[in-house]
């Protein structure tokens, strides 16, 4: 597409209907406004672009996008859909259906959304390709809880394929088989989900943002900081520490660019091109890493499709790599056009 004249297009966004921002912030509270800061941003700033722009909530039927497409005709969605009739797993059917319709959309294709949504999928990808992993096992729902041998404490249990750290707090760290059993039952019963316990690394969380097709850019490597955390709890990012924005401010949690050496940013950016290669990634997305006192990166797990709100870690980084929110956004989109070939 010549950016020097770049046309005007028609852009469906799609949401949860929950999510459907206003077209002001004016009388709304912060907390009012964090609920929808992402899909409010992405829309305010395409029409800022000039494109004519339908925010469409869409929960657990396709009807609603077949109506749109028909109705709106799109020349591209922007996607910003996390999951499809209440799980996450499930989003890649969102995609697939866009594929079937031959309507291009931004962010990732349905494959890489599938292999990236599962933690232990993608670990084991990722292991076999030598980038180091925490060691885990997965304990689907009824079957019996039992550690296997080699899975040494202490452990952090998440649900295999959530998002946005649902269900992780600071009592997912266990150190013991009946802690263990007592969490894992927890992620069975609370969110409906199989759950994963990983060998916990104790260090600095890191995050690294990642944009490109077959040819990608990877951004400043951001990091997940805790000025004021209580004693005796664990610097990991709990639902309340991604969501809650009043424990945000008591405990000093933030996001800034990582200290790091230069052979080091070097290593984590070598590795997450390949770990976005490996999981067949496209888009955009994020890859997230425990760094050791030693030096040692473990990877995660892969965020296809991350929170693009303007004030997140994504843009934060993407700025300071010289991409301006605006900027930012437009490239979302063009790459979702390359893909399909316009």
């Amino acid at each position: 597409m010549n950016r020097g004249k770049r046309r005007k297009l028609r852009i469906a966004v799609l949401m949860h209907p929950t999510l459907v921002p206003p077209d002001s912030l004016e009388g709304y509270s912060e907390k009012e406004i964090y609920e929808w800061k992402t899909e409010y941003d992405v829309v305010s700033t395409l029409r800022k672009l000039g494109h004519t722009v339908e925010p469409l909530g869409v929960q657990d039927e396709l009807k609603p996008i077949r109506v749109m497409i028909d109705d709106f005709r799109p020349d591209i969605c922007f996607n910003l859909l996390e999951e499809f009739y209440g799980q996450v797993e499930l989003d890649h059917l969102i995609v697939s259906y866009l594929e079937l319709k031959r309507v291009p959309y931004t962010g990732c294709h349905p494959r890489g959304l599938m292999l990236a949504r599962d933690k232990a999928l993608s670990k084991k990808l990722v292991a076999w390709h030598r980038i180091r992993v925490p060691a885990f096992a997965v304990f689907p729902r009824g079957r019996r809880i039992r550690r296997p041998k080699g899975l040494e404490f202490p452990l952090i249990v998440k649900g295999l394929r959530v998002e946005g750290s649902q269900g992780i707090s600071q009592a997912s760290i266990v150190d013991t088989d009946e802690k263990l059993a007592e969490r894992v039952t927890f992620i069975h019963e609370s969110i409906g989900s199989d759950a994963i316990a990983e060998q916990f690394i104790e260090g600095r969380e890191l995050y690294v943002s990642v944009l490109g097709n077959k040819q990608v850019r990877v951004f400043p490597i951001w990091e997940l900081t805790f000025e004021n955390l209580a004693p005796g709890m664990h610097a990991i990012a709990t639902a309340n520490v991604k969501h809650n924005i009043e424990y945000q401010k008591k405990r000093g949690i933030f996001q800034q660019p990582a200290d790091l050496d230069a052979a080091l940013i070097a290593e984590i950016k070598r590795a997450s091109r390949r770990v976005y290669r490996y999981l067949e990634l496209d888009g955009y997305a994020r890859i997230d890493y425990r760094l050791t006192p030693n030096g040692e990166i473990y990877f995660l797990e892969a965020n296809p499709n991350p929170d693009l709100a303007q004030s997140e870690e994504f843009a934060s980084s993407a700025e300071a790599f010289g991409i301006k929110y605006k900027g930012l956004v437009q490239r979302i989109v063009d790459l979702g056009l390359g893909r399909a070939g316009l």
